[in-house]
């Protein structure tokens, strides 16, 4: 089979589209890369490929279609981490191979040197080699935050985590980790009213290369929460395979909550745990056009 033109990453373009279609317009950004995933079936050691920045490949790849569908008009570049479709957008739908390649070329132009001398050295390897390196925003925070909780050591790490929980609500959260616990780090007190509240066990899991948690873990710590809790949640700096997350929802079983990495920076983010909130602005070039007149 003859190879396509353009970067690896376009062909997330189409799938990014159906996604956010399918999900009435917007998603977050984690949803939609989990969604992604799932329709073009990526096998799970697609999935562990790491960058020497420690980010998934496949989630970079996704992001760097994103920023691209951002630079045509069909993304709206919202910096709450939900992508939602423009006007645009909505009407898109790039079927053939061609028409990806097409707007490729096109938002790529935005990019490319205007030295027309450096312009014509440019070639779909240079491009390749682009798309390894990790998509830098307004949020680049994110891969710091994540590689300061992936450097902690173990113990650093469950006490963080306890931290977090109590910050989001938990009460009386112990760590209480030791060997031959079945992989429990912790427990603490959900109170959903006055009249309610639940026991709850947690596991972390801090991974300095990004690594998966399997089903098996799943049920494994599953097995250890049995008759002593009605609720886990297993937090990691890592990801979880797809197999990971259905037996984690898995019927007929206690269920399992799931914090990956994207949902842990998301949980330091709401909590404003260690984190200051900054403002800035960026400059709508468009406004003034009116006015150069």
């Amino acid at each position: 089979m003859a190879k396509q033109k353009g970067p690896e990453f376009i062909k997330f373009f189409q799938p990014v589209l159906e996604v956010l279609k399918d999900l009435d317009g917007s998603g977050k950004a984690s949803e939609v890369a989990d969604l992604v995933i799932e329709k073009m079936e990526i096998p799970e050691e697609d999935l562990d490929i790491l960058l020497k920045s420690g980010i998934p490949r496949v989630k970079n790849q996704i992001h760097w279609a994103r920023m691209y569908l951002v630079n045509a008009g069909i993304i709206d570049s919202s910096q709450r981490g939900v992508w939602s479709l423009t006007e645009k957008g909505l009407k898109t739908n790039l079927i053939e191979h061609q028409q990806v390649y097409d707007l490729f070329k096109k938002v790529h132009k935005k990019f490319e040197p205007k030295d027309k001398t450096l312009k014509d050295k440019k070639s779909d390897a240079d491009q390749k080699i682009a798309e390894d390196l990790p998509v830098v925003d307004a949020e680049g925070y994110k891969d710091r935050l994540l590689k300061i909780l992936r450097e902690l050591p173990a113990s650093g790490f469950e006490r963080i985590c306890q931290r977090l929980l109590r910050e989001a609500g938990f009460k009386k959260v112990e760590v209480t980790g030791k060997s031959g616990d079945g992989g429990i780090d912790g427990e603490g007190i959900l109170e959903i009213n006055p009249l309610m509240s639940f026991k709850v066990l947690f596991q972390s899991k801090r991974y300095k290369n990004g690594a998966s948690v399997t089903a098996s873990q799943i049920r494994d710590f599953r097995g250890a929460m049995q008759g002593r809790a009605d609720k886990g949640i297993i937090i990691t700096t890592g990801r979880f395979t797809q197999d990971a997350k259905k037996e984690a929802l898995r019927d007929g079983v206690p269920p399992i909550e799931l914090v990956d990495g994207d949902g842990l920076i998301g949980l330091f983010e709401q909590n404003e745990l260690g984190l200051k909130p900054l403002r800035t602005f960026e400059i709508v070039d468009e406004f003034f056009n009116e006015f150069r007149k």
